[in-house]
């Protein structure tokens, strides 16, 4: 099969495509022809050198992809041989073959096509698990998005709106601010421009967020400890902006919040299948109503999957980034 890998740690040039023999689903696994495998942020970071893959793991990038199973063992999941897929995968995805736990398969959304469809698992796997689990998200609360144009940040967005949130957002340019403010976002600060906890604050009479989903972490997080509102929860999944930070730990405990952040990668198979279960059955709904919709930025063929990772890293995109595999 036609895959990409990563040849060495570096820029975008490192990744080479080339041939590798397909892989064997195990127990619990299912094998896809991949039509499409979405573009995330911790591929940049493994192909640099800077997020090792679990042992367990293929060394192929890629955690999500769509696609059709043509084999493995389907056992209790539901799945048939032939069904049209996507799913969260534990590296591989720059493959026209890929496997993938069974249990870890959603069916395409009616409507989807198979590149919009590869856009969703990694998103919304991470936006789930960290603003609705971690965080805690509930009826009445707000939330603020940092990074609002990412494929996190458009899923973010357009999730809670759709579950009835107040949302908030920061982005870098007015074409993104519009961008955010159309899949739902109350108000997109731009925050070159603007001090986004002074706006949080008096957007919300002085009140402040009750959940904030960063990706940023440095110098970040003094700042948007100041705009959560008491009881509030900052949730980290991203480094962006730096790896140490100074807390004011007075606030932490005079407004009782709440820091916590995670990864999803390692997590255990078991805890990957909770999340599926409950994407299926409250979100998938509202993505099949047309209350969450696909923001693909830009495709690009397999092989030019360093032109992709070059424009992630650029920052120049507004939602999701796609390799497409096989038609």
């Amino acid at each position: 099969m036609r895959v990409v890998e990563i040849s060495q740690p570096g820029g975008a040039e490192v990744l080479i495509p080339t041939q590798r023999p397909c892989p064997v689903p195990r127990a619990g696994e299912v094998l896809i022809r991949v039509a499409a495998a979405g573009i995330n942020r911790p591929d940049v970071l493994q192909r640099q050198g800077l997020y090792r893959p679990p042992d367990d793991a293929s060394d192929l990038p890629g955690l999500e992809v769509s696609g059709t199973v043509v084999a493995g063992d389907v056992g209790a999941s539901g799945l048939r041989i032939g069904d049209r897929v996507c799913a969260l995968v534990h590296g591989g995805g720059y493959a026209e073959y890929c496997c993938a736990q069974a249990d870890q398969c959603l069916p395409i959304p009616q409507g989807w096509s198979e590149i919009e469809a590869a856009s969703l698992p990694e998103t919304l796997f991470t936006v789930w698990s960290n603003v609705f689990e971690r965080g805690a998200l509930a009826p009445g609360e707000t939330l603020l998005v940092q990074g609002g144009s990412s494929g996190i940040g458009v899923t973010a967005i357009q999730l809670a709106h759709a579950l009835g949130h107040r949302v908030f957002t920061t982005v870098g340019s007015a074409d993104k601010a519009a961008a955010c403010e159309a899949l739902g976002a109350a108000v997109a600060i731009r925050y070159r421009e603007q001090d986004f906890a002074a706006e949080i604050k008096r957007l919300t009479d002085g009140h402040g967020v009750d959940v904030i989903l960063d990706m940023v972490g440095g110098d970040y997080i003094a700042r948007e400890l100041s705009c959560l509102a008491d009881d509030g929860r900052l949730v980290i999944i991203g480094l962006l902006g730096g790896v140490q930070a100074q807390v004011p730990l007075p606030q932490i405990l005079m407004r009782r919040l709440t820091v916590t952040g995670s990864t999803l990668r390692p997590r255990p198979p078991a805890y990957k299948a909770k999340i599926a279960a409950a994407l299926r059955q409250r979100v998938w709904p509202l993505i099949e109503a047309g209350n969450i919709r696909p923001v693909i930025h830009q495709t690009f063929p397999l092989d030019a999957a360093a032109d992709a990772h070059r424009l992630m890293e650029s920052g120049a995109h507004i939602g999701k980034i796609v390799l497409t595999v096989s038609a």
